[in-house]
């Protein structure tokens, strides 16, 4: 079925690209949310290296690769489906929606894992059996927590975000385009703030 404008907009060409315009605004403030974290972390790099890669060290380097291969992976699923729904293959496009909403519950498999881990080794802000060298440590773990849980808040509601367009997609096709396009785009987001987390967190402690 065709896709048709809605109010207030007369052309669906114009209603997409205001749609559009919207998500890349909203995507913007996601980027800013998360940008605090990222200077916070430069800022205390910089101020005490030592004990920034000492932090780092604590974290597990091969959780956090697999964690960064699965939501590589889970992007280009939410690629494939744009591509899918262009081409009018609505089974296909839920598929492959579904595939990536599937390894973004993997990632967060694996992340409550990690923090389960880390809670028993007493690294979690407050834990009694946490033990560090200085301030620079307990601060770069309260930096780990806050920006990976928000990351995996934002996983999460993206994995929503994936079912609902995944479900619209496989009954109405073409006209939720529109709709996967920007799951996709969300979905991306968390992909990318993700690709940035990892060389700030885990990498920091290598070597």
């Amino acid at each position: 079925m065709a896709e048709h404008a809605t109010e207030p907009f007369h052309a669906v060409e114009r209603q997409r690209e205001a749609n559009r315009f919207g998500m890349l605004i909203f995507l913007s403030s996601e980027f800013l949310l998360f940008g605090g974290i990222f200077a916070a972390a430069m800022a205390l790099r910089l101020e005490n290296p030592d004990g920034y890669r000492a932090a780092a060290s604590h974290l597990r380097l091969g959780l956090g690769t697999a964690n960064t291969a699965i939501l590589l992976t889970s992007s280009l699923f939410a690629a494939l489906a744009v591509e899918a729904v262009r081409g009018a293959r609505p089974r296909r496009t839920a598929l492959w929606l579904g595939g990536a909403a599937l390894l973004g519950a993997g990632f967060l498999g694996i992340k409550g894992a990690e923090y389960a881990m880390e809670y028993r080794e007493g690294l979690m802000p407050g834990t009694a059996t946490a033990h560090f060298s200085g301030p620079a440590e307990q601060i770069f773990m309260n930096l780990y927590f806050a920006g990976t849980g928000l990351h995996a808040l934002h996983v999460t509601i993206g994995i929503a975000v994936l079912l609902v367009a995944a479900a619209l997609a496989h009954k109405g096709g073409e006209r939720h385009a529109m709709l996967v396009g920007n799951a996709a785009l969300y979905w991306h987001l968390v992909d990318i703030v993700w690709i940035f987390l990892y060389p700030t967190l885990y990498l920091a402690g290598v070597g």
